[in-house]
């Protein structure tokens, strides 16, 4: 938990010191809480009940999120005992919060997720900030990236466009990991088929079809993907998608957000959405961008109860 003298130190460097909201916005950004779903989605396999730990948007940095406040998540994720525990990606700060921060070398993180446990494993995928912080990256058009090599280095696989099969009790699922929808910045005058249907110029990696066609059976699939935007394209033979990325607005008064980063505005802000039988989890996420301040929205985990709920 941040201390009083902390939360004074952080008011100070954003400007904010000087009213009641402005400080509880601050220390709402800190202090995780679990957020539990438990559903059992169409044409799931009857008996397989797969608890899941889904951690979003992480945005490391000091001194909001530091090393040792992710070793407190990583704990606390632990103690819930997930069967799996899945990483969304955005595990770097991105520039706009970095001029308010110091930011905290990918080994270090990437070693404080390393404890991380689970025993059907730990699954990562990356965030459009894990594309973008390297102006390299950005101008070759490809991977790999400092987070991917990191988590890799430590023994999480990272998935771009690749599905596995996994078991439980004997019963198996198939879990896919999409490529980032928003890798990469557009060039100036390109004009292609995403900046032209997405007031987000922002070209992907993502490929949902190649991911889907190494499924190979009829087993129920659990698809991760870091933006919520794809899920109007995902076929009902998926059981579940999960998301990150919007923060749940970060800023939510009354229930509205002003701003969510999705060319469908609102629709998949936050939550659990039902659309034609077909379901999505949209995690509120951990960290924060832009400012350091969360209100309405808190940082949470999120647990995720598959064959233990009332038919989605």
């Amino acid at each position: 938990m941040i201390s009083r003298r902390d939360l004074l130190k952080m008011l100070a460097a954003v400007g904010l010191g000087s009213t009641a909201l402005s400080s509880y916005a601050v220390a709402e950004s800190f202090g995780e809480r679990i957020t539990s779903y438990a559903l059992t989605p169409p044409r799931w396999t009857p008996g397989l009940r797969l608890r899941l730990a889904v951690l979003a948007d992480l945005h490391v940095c000091e001194p909001w999120m530091s090393v040792d406040r992710i070793a407190a998540i990583v704990e606390q994720t632990n103690s819930l005992q997930p069967d799996a525990i899945l990483l969304l990606g955005d595990y770097v700060v991105g520039h706009s919060l970095g001029r308010l921060s110091t930011p905290v070398s990918a080994g270090a993180w990437a070693t404080a997720l390393e404890r991380l446990k689970a025993p059907l494993g730990v699954h990562a995928v990356l965030g459009n900030h894990d594309w973008w912080e390297q102006r390299e990256v950005q101008a070759r058009r490809a991977g790999p990236t400092r987070a991917g090599l990191a988590l890799q280095a430590v023994g999480i696989p990272v998935y771009e466009n690749q599905a596995i099969r996994l078991q439980k009790d004997g019963k198996p699922f198939w879990l896919a990991g999409l490529g980032d929808q928003w890798a990469f910045w557009s060039r100036s005058g390109e004009d292609d088929e995403l900046a032209v249907k997405n007031s987000y110029r922002y070209q992907g990696v993502d490929d949902l079809p190649r991911t889907l066609a190494q499924v190979t059976d009829d087993a129920p699939v659990i698809l991760m993907a870091h933006e919520p935007d794809i899920f109007p394209e995902v076929p009902n033979r998926v059981s579940l998608t999960v998301s990150g990325h919007t923060h749940g607005g970060q800023v939510r008064i009354f229930g509205f957000s002003p701003v969510v980063p999705s060319r469908f505005g609102r629709r998949y802000v936050y939550g659990h959405k039902i659309e034609q039988g077909r379901n999505l989890i949209v995690s509120g996420g951990l960290g924060c961008s832009t400012l350091p301040v969360r209100l309405g929205s808190p940082p949470e985990i999120v647990m995720i109860e598959l064959g233990g709920g009332g038919e989605a």
